[in-house]
């Protein structure tokens, strides 16, 4: 991971590997890894704040982000993971304060929403991959310290008469717990409101028995018999997982990326940046290859199966865009390429999901997609003659808020746009929700639904596809670059903030989850709180914070 120095300022390099790591050790002992924070205090991702305490910053999530991919990826044996520190009497003291002061209001927004995201990967890792995760607090956990301990399965604490875990944002810096850390109290830990109410206003946390009694910590153990509970507890995780993988893993080899101020190039996936229109036209190409004849070739290809190759650019480009671009606010997808490949390729990792790679791929492109759900940009999906919007990669034009599908054959093409819906479309790529993107766009409608699913399988061409509801509108070929024109100047006149919360509102409809209350809450409740003078005032905390002074409140509540 680097900051680049480009034209526009400081650039955010989200690619790195273990030999590259300032923060974080990762051993792997047979069935159990163990993630060793121990954070360098001069390795700032900017200059003007020291890490100190184990506090972190998006470089050390950044690294810890890609250490989780690679435990899953290039570690098939490994069924537990112990995240513990590397310092004495301190597992982490959360997000560095004076980088939070300094920072500008998107990047806390981002950062924050970076970080969540790499939790619920952690979550998710236990969940689906059989790697559960086991938080060994020897010392205390402060903030976004503890809410990394929120996200394991199990937690240790030492008890040693001073350790403790806490979330002191609201008394320190009038902010909240923004990487999920109240949700995952009351509805993961079933920790009782009023006792979660009591330990956030507490600066100073609670340990020992009480930390246990109220289900913050799973358990608390003496200091003489630390290492030996560890590793007996890591042991009986790793003894309860239901990973059956062996064999090799699959090595993440660099990405090829050419990065410059006009575009973003990999060898799957460009975008092409707009700058005076504010839009990013990102084009996924299609496979260049048949589909592999069994699930050996996938293990044989490795990083270069198509799947997980365009999951893993379109995860950095994602992530590039949504921290570097902030003002490009239009996403325009595109794909290129043979819809029966997709086709097959989604078909090669579904009839093999008990394999542990093709399961992890699934996995991968799982959570890359839901990355795409909930940043703030628009996104508009346009299906041209040539396209492979099919399938997986269907996924992109139903995430969409709008889609605009070509009617006819234009000069030059050899046959019209269609979509196909696939097997990949009704089930095993959930969004947030808990439901899949086509039951979120057809929401309450079954007919409607069950009307798509009867035509999976079949090219659909505009007509079909702006009937079924797969299509927002279907211009023909001498009004469509006039119609997608005037639609993106349209919404690059309105405004960010407005268009962000109408998205936010419009992409996740149906039950609520855990997850879509932790991004729902951060972004309505911690975005609000993070722009208000009582945090980020001159004479607000986070401001004030360590100048011995103390911030002045504005007393009304709003």
């Amino acid at each position: 991971m680097t900051a680049v120095e480009q034209s526009s300022g400081t650039r955010v390099e989200f690619r790195t590997d273990p030999s590259r790591y300032r923060h974080w050790r990762l051993d792997v002992d047979g069935d159990v890894a163990t993630l060793v924070l121990d954070v360098d205090e001069a390795g700032g991702l900017r200059d003007g704040y020291d890490l100190k305490l184990n506090s972190y910053d998006l470089g050390v999530d950044i690294e810890l982000y890609d250490a989780t991919q690679r435990l899953r990826f290039e570690h098939p044996e490994v069924r537990a993971v112990v995240v513990t520190s590397g310092k004495d009497r301190v597992f982490c003291a959360g997000a560095n304060i004076r980088m939070l002061a300094a920072a500008s209001h998107p990047w806390k927004v981002n950062f924050c929403k970076f970080t969540n995201e790499t939790r619920l990967g952690i979550e998710d890792a236990g969940a689906h991959s059989g790697q559960a995760w086991l938080a060994a607090l020897n010392g205390t956990a402060s903030g976004g310290g503890y809410e990394l301990a929120l996200a394991c399965e199990r937690i240790l604490l030492v008890d040693d008469r001073s350790s403790a875990v806490s979330l002191p944002e609201l008394p320190l810096l009038a902010v909240l717990p923004g990487t999920g850390g109240l949700t995952r109290l009351v509805d993961k830990r079933h920790v009782r409101r009023d006792r979660a109410d009591w330990l956030a206003t507490r600066a100073e946390g609670i340990g020992g028995r009480r930390a246990a009694d109220w289900r913050l910590v799973d358990e608390v153990v003496p200091r003489q018999a630390w290492d030996d509970t560890v590793r007996r507890r890591a042991a009986e995780l790793a003894a309860g997982s239901s990973r059956t993988a062996g064999g090799a893993g699959c090595r993440l080899t660099p990405l090829a990326k050419q990065r410059s101020d006009e575009a973003v190039h990999y060898r799957s996936v460009h975008a092409e940046l707009d700058r005076d229109g504010g839009v990013a036209h990102v084009t996924v190409l299609g496979p260049d290859r048949d589909a592999p004849t069994g699930i050996d070739g996938v293990h044989e290809l490795g990083d270069g199966f198509f799947t997980l190759a365009v999951a893993r650019e379109l995860d950095d480009l994602i992530l590039d865009l949504r921290t570097n671009e902030a003002e490009i606010g239009t996403w325009v997808l595109h794909t290129q390429g043979d819809r029966e490949r997709v086709l097959a390729h989604d078909r090669l990792l579904l009839e093999h999901r008990d394999d542990w790679l093709a399961n992890e791929i699934l996995l991968y492109l799982k959570r890359t997609l839901k990355r795409l759900d909930v940043t703030s940009r628009s996104l508009v999906a346009l299906v041209e003659p040539g396209s492979c919007f099919a399938g997986s990669l269907l996924e992109l034009a139903l995430a969409a808020d709008r889609t605009y599908h070509l009617d006819g054959v234009p000069d030059g093409a050899d046959e019209p746009a269609a979509v196909v819906v696939g097997p990949a479309n009704l089930g095993p790529l959930p969004m947030g929700n808990g439901l899949t993107r086509l039951h979120s766009r057809l929401f309450g409608d079954d007919a409607a639904r069950a009307a798509v699913e009867e035509r999976a399988g079949e090219p659909l061409l505009a007509a079909d596809a702006l009937d079924l509801g797969l299509a927002s509108f279907a211009p023909d070929d001498l009004d469509w670059d006039d119609e997608i024109r005037i639609a993106l100047e349209e919404r690059a006149s309105f405004s960010p903030d407005a268009l962000s919360g109408l998205e936010a509102n419009l992409r996740f409809v149906g039950p609520e989850t855990t997850e879509t209350k932790i991004f729902a809450r951060l972004s309505a409740w911690q975005n609000w709180i993070f722009t208000r003078p009582n945090a980020s005032g001159e004479d607000g905390a986070l401001q004030r914070y360590g100048t011995g002074r103390r911030a002045h409140y504005d007393r009304r509540r709003a």
